[in-house]
């Protein structure tokens, strides 16, 4: 559900500037001898199947199972018609990814971050599962928005999914914003909107400045987040791919893992802690 947004022409290979972000996305600058590598990981549905949240584009996703659920989220039907505003209401109602709980590999990721190495977290994913098995919410990028707050597309009035989807309950059919009367959606970017472009613009901040890079459980098959594996990788990190079907970015990756990511990547992050022990 990304923009049509690109990004500009990657330089040549470079070194990398490691080392931890200042807090307001500036460009970080050469990191210490010593210090802990820069982690990233960009994260697709394939890390929250585990967590019962189907995915969107493999074999058996959503989209292909049922074309018509794309739909519910594209942004101009949503606005124009009020019989998709209340499915998609409905929808939200029964959605998996406001029921889920972490599963193994989103508490593999906190386990890292507590172990002291710096993690930045990139999501595709709306379920805010990263921030539940416990990641800080600065730590966490969420390109795609999130499920579990409503937006109010008239005045930005912003309120938690919860307490919109209790009026859906008691009747609403099509909740209207209590301050202006405005459609609301869910915080999420949907089909015809653009990314927001400061989490775009941290996003490719990350990705030039980290050490290690990991795509998991994403078919880097969605512009521009896709563009961020390759953008680590020109500017000298190391790209690991975790994913169960082939991705575009195979042939450039240092290394591509097909295991199940709930073993899998427990596991690389464990090395990955082990060896940052080993070099501090």
């Amino acid at each position: 559900m990304s923009g049509t947004d690109a990004f500009p022409e990657p330089p040549g290979h470079v070194t990398r500037r490691a080392g931890a972000l200042p807090e307001d996305g500036a460009e970080p600058a050469a990191s210490p001898a010593g210090e802990r590598p820069l982690v990233a990981l960009l994260t697709g549905a394939g890390i929250s199947t585990d967590s019962g949240i189907p995915d969107y584009r493999g074999p058996n996703g959503v989209w292909r199972r049922d074309p018509e659920a794309e739909k519910l989220v594209t942004y101009d039907l949503y606005m124009t018609d009020p019989g998709i505003r209340r499915r998609s209401w409905q929808m939200r109602r029964t959605s998996p990814a406001l029921r889920a709980r972490p599963n193994a590999a989103h508490e593999a990721v906190v386990e890292l971050e507590r172990a002291g190495v710096p993690v930045r977290v990139i999501t595709q994913n709306v379920d805010g599962l990263h921030q539940r098995a416990g990641l800080p919410d600065r730590k966490v990028l969420e390109l795609h928005g999130t499920a579990r707050t409503v937006v109010c597309t008239v005045c930005d009035r912003r309120a938690p999914m919860a307490r919109e989807l209790e009026r859906v309950e008691a009747g609403e059919a099509d909740p209207r914003c209590p301050e202006c009367g405005g459609i609301q959606k869910s915080a999420t970017v949907m089909f015809g909107q653009q990314l927001d472009p400061q989490v775009l613009t941290a996003a490719v901040t990350v990705a030039k400045a980290c050490d290690v890079f990991l795509a998991v459980g994403t078919s880097l098959s969605v512009q521009p987040a896709a563009s961020l594996a390759g953008l680590a990788a020109e500017h000298g990190a190391r790209l690991v791919i975790v994913n169960a079907e082939p991705t575009p970015y195979d042939e450039v990756a240092d290394e591509v893992v097909r295991e199940p990511i709930g073993t899998a990547l427990p596991r690389l992050l464990r090395e990955i802690a082990a060896s940052g022990r080993q070099n501090g």
